[in-house]
């Protein structure tokens, strides 16, 4: 059974539309991030601070290697996981890699008041989010299939996505 592999900014919606097609679908979630913390025994934030961008990265490739190898896996992944073309190869080998996308103003009204994102914690994050959207688009636009998520339902959005997984399943 292929997995469905979520990925997109952060605010895209990912964990939230996640927890609806494991709980639709009777598949296991599984957090990119969440294993991390649960790996090291430290926060994202934390391994950002003390050990840098690039040992995260690093931590991430190799958990997106261990996870690819599972299947009937709804994968909730980090924003960043597209920075390394190996992370999305290794994904889709026995996943169908959905990207969430999201207008700049809703990603920051999404985000605004969670402090555990590291990459926004500067003078002005909407600038940030605009940049690294922009850094990211054509990574982003390679997934099989792209939902753009502002005004829907994460509900709506999930049901799009299964949709689509059935027809190709």
């Amino acid at each position: 059974m292929r997995n469905i592999v979520l990925i997109g900014f952060m605010g895209t919606g990912k964990t939230t539309v996640g927890k609806i097609l494991a709980k639709e679908l009777g598949l296991k979630l599984v957090d990119v991030d969440e294993e991390i913390e649960s790996e090291t025994g430290m926060t994202i934030c934390d391994i950002f601070k003390e050990h840098g961008e690039l040992s995260f990265r690093d931590k991430e490739t190799q958990m997106a290697k261990k996870i690819s190898n599972g299947a009937g896996l709804v994968i909730s992944t980090g924003g960043g996981i597209v920075l390394r073309e190996e992370n999305i190869a290794c994904l889709r080998q026995n996943g169908l890699i959905v990207c969430l996308m999201a207008a700049p103003e809703t990603i920051l009204e999404r985000t605004k008041d969670n402090t555990d994102r590291p990459l926004l914690k500067v003078e002005n994050p909407f600038e940030k989010i605009k940049e690294l959207l922009n850094q990211r688009d054509e990574k982003y636009r390679n997934a099989d299939i792209t939902i753009e998520t502002d005004g829907k339902s994460p509900m709506v959005i999930a049901d799009e996505i299964i949709e689509h997984w059935k027809s190709v399943h």
